[in-house]
């Protein structure tokens, strides 16, 4: 689907993103929750939205508001009580 600035690249299947690799964001090693992203799909940018509070608000630490990163691709950040990065996305 395409390249990515860290080295990597995404994957998709009949117009799906369905894999992507992608170095670590914060340009470290790629250890147990650094460089391992966690992902949900959602049917509207709500319910990303939503999720991202509901994460927050249970303890999970911000790692990137709600927002649009590229044309299409609405998402948001968190990593969860174990350190763990997870993405909640929309795209359309």
């Amino acid at each position: 689907m395409f390249e990515h600035p860290s080295g990597g690249r995404a994957y998709a299947r009949h117009g799906r993103l369905f894999f992507v690799v992608l170095g670590a964001y914060d340009k470290k090693p790629a250890t147990v929750g650094n460089g391992s992203t966690h992902t949900f799909r959602f049917d509207t940018r709500g319910v990303v939205d939503a999720f991202h509070a509901k994460a927050l608000a249970l303890g999970g630490a911000d790692e990137g508001a709600p927002g649009e990163r590229a044309p299409k691709f609405y998402m948001s950040y968190f990593r969860d009580l174990d350190g763990d990065k997870l993405c909640a996305f929309n795209l359309g």
